[in-house]
């Protein structure tokens, strides 16, 4: 079976049907970035609980089903707008510490505000003192131009671009980010961001370094088996088994695995850690 590890999927929002849905598809690992719930919070003792529950309950639900879950964490961009919350990123690096905690994310742009540009830069700031990933959320309006300050916003950092993966992405975002060095993200989610078609099309033109397919599934209409999906419409077009494993498995293991946290399973698992991994500081979990 296909193994998919799910770089950006945020499980807080379905149901456990989806979970054993996912596992049965071929899912075994997964990335819960911490994000904006739908409605808005009015203080920071809303985001600790959040991200305890990220920390606790979210891993205990996934584990019934045999998938790994790990978080980012962080203070997202559309509510870095609302003064009650500054004192999140004080907070924030508590629990940056943590296992489990793969990266920093989502972090990066709604409105492209001041206080967006604040919180942004200083939870990059956050990432390099930890030594964590990050992933970065590129807004849903003026994306071209959101995406390019974010670039600059990453460079003015100073942090390794091979430690940032830039999402939801498209076909006019592509280029900017492949030529920064960053890691390129991709939502695969009904109507609004890409399908499995476009997704091919682009795997196709760029290759499959630096690249992750993600459902970014949440309380939106969206499908937590888009990642599978994409898997079936690579093979569908031509791609090799190994092409599908390097992107919907090695590609994410390899991003995330900078963070020195992944708990994955045993050699005999089908979804043990590629070869070319032995050695990192990726964790061997045991159930």
């Amino acid at each position: 079976m296909t193994r998919i590890f799910d770089p950006h999927i945020h499980m807080t929002s379905r149901t456990t049907d989806d979970y054993e849905a996912m596992a049965a598809a071929g899912v075994r690992a997964l990335v819960e970035p911490a994000f904006w719930l739908g409605q808005p919070r009015t203080g920071v003792s809303s985001f600790t609980d959040y991200f305890d529950s990220l920390l606790g309950w979210e891993p205990h639900r996934a584990e019934q089903f045999g998938i790994r879950h790990h978080c980012a964490l962080a203070l997202n961009p559309k509510e870095a707008n609302d003064p009650r919350l500054a004192e999140v990123l004080d907070v924030l690096p508590r629990y940056l510490v943590k296992d489990r905690v793969v990266a920093v994310g989502e972090i990066g742009y709604d409105s492209m505000t001041p206080q967006e540009d604040k919180a942004f830069a200083l939870q990059l700031q956050l990432a390099v003192e930890h030594g964590l990933p990050v992933l970065v959320h590129t807004p849903h309006r003026d994306k071209r131009n959101g995406t390019r300050r974010t670039l600059d916003v990453v460079r003015e950092s100073g942090i390794d671009p091979a430690r940032v993966v830039v999402d939801h992405l498209n076909e006019v975002t592509v280029r900017d980010v492949a030529d920064s060095g960053c890691w390129m993200g991709f939502s695969i989610y009904p109507d609004t961001k890409m399908s499995e078609d476009r997704m091919v099309a682009l795997l196709r033109e760029y290759g499959t370094e630096r690249m992750l397919v993600n459902s970014a599934a949440d309380w939106g209409r969206s499908d937590p088996l888009k990642t599978r999906r994409t898997a079936d419409a690579m093979l569908a077009d031509g791609f090799g088994r190994d092409d599908v494993d390097q992107v919907l498995w090695r590609n994410p293991v390899a991003f995330y695995g900078r963070s020195g946290r992944l708990e994955l399973d045993g050699p005999d698992d089908p979804s043990a850690v590629p070869a070319e991994f032995e050695g990192s500081s990726i964790r061997r979990g045991q159930r």
